[in-house]
Formats: structure tokens, C-alpha cells, sequence
């Protein structure tokens, strides 16, 4: 893995464990965790707005969002004019978010898929270069 990248994480109390689990496996990079640091409820745009902020004014490379279903913090995420938040459950997805997409927030759904197949994802997510070309004109039709 790239260690001169950089990563916003955040989740809610339902991706807590997941959370903590990716920032062990990403000890090698730089990570910033906007929360939550607890597994009490918590409602996930308190962190997923601060995530997609910090990725939008490229204070991150990517960031990286955890909720029951992912869907919360991606259309959380997705407001931010800069941002390309991709709800991931296989390696597929994420790379093909990735180099199709250039997306830059991976959001995971904790309570669909396993903590090997979540680190399996982040790993492909964050390795995956953006194609460009044809892919870079539909990803610059994208912003209103």
C-alpha cells in the first residue's frame, strides 16, 4: 500500500468496530479518525460531513465512511460538490469505482459483509488508479 497517501475515516455506532478494526489494518498510512469514538448511538452525518470536508479541500487523498448499510454516510458524502462516495461490498465494486468513478469516499456496509472482506475492499479501493479518458469526461459531467 502507498504510504504517502492519506485517509479521512469516520463512522456511526454501527460501524464502530469496523472503524477501529481498518484503522489497525491502515498503521502503515496516514489515517484521521473524525469519528465516532464510541459504539453509543451516534447520528453518521456528524462524521461523514467532516470525512467528505476534509477529502474536498484535499487535506485527504481518499476517505473512507462505515454505517450499518453505507447508504447514510454515502448520500451524506454525496452532497459535497467534490465528492464521489461509493457505497462498496465486493473487491469489484470498489475497483470499479475506483478506476471508472474516481471515487474518493469508500462507504462500507458493516452489517452486510465481513471484517476480511471490509479490509479486502479498503485494500482494492485504495490501490486502484482512476482510468481516465473516456471515464474522465462522464466524471467531469457528474458536478451541477
Amino acid at each position: 500500500m502507498d504510504k504517502n497517501i492519506s485517509i479521512a475515516i469516520g463512522s456511526d455506532h454501527a460501524g464502530f468496530d469496523y472503524k477501529e478494526m481498518l484503522k489497525d489494518f491502515l498503521k502503515d498510512v496516514q489515517v484521521k479518525d473524525f469519528g465516532t469514538h464510541s459504539p453509543e448511538s451516534a447520528d453518521y452525518p456528524d462524521f461523514a460531513h467532516p470525512v467528505a470536508s476534509s477529502v474536498e479541500n484535499g487535506e485527504f487523498t481518499l476517505g473512507i465512511l462505515v454505517c450499518g448499510s453505507a447508504n447514510g454516510v454515502a448520500i451524506t458524502a454525496n452532497k459535497h460538490q467534490g465528492i464521489r462516495a461509493a457505497i462498496c461490498w465486493t473487491e469489484e465494486l470498489a475497483e470499479l469505482a475506483r478506476k471508472h468513478n474516481n471515487a474518493n469516499i469508500l462507504c462500507i456496509p458493516a452489517r452486510f459483509i465481513s471484517e476480511e472482506l471490509a479490509r479486502a475492499i479498503t485494500t482494492r479501493f485504495i490501490e486502484t488508479e482512476f482510468e481516465g479518458g473516456r471515464h474522465a469526461t462522464r466524471v467531469g459531467k457528474i458536478s451541477c
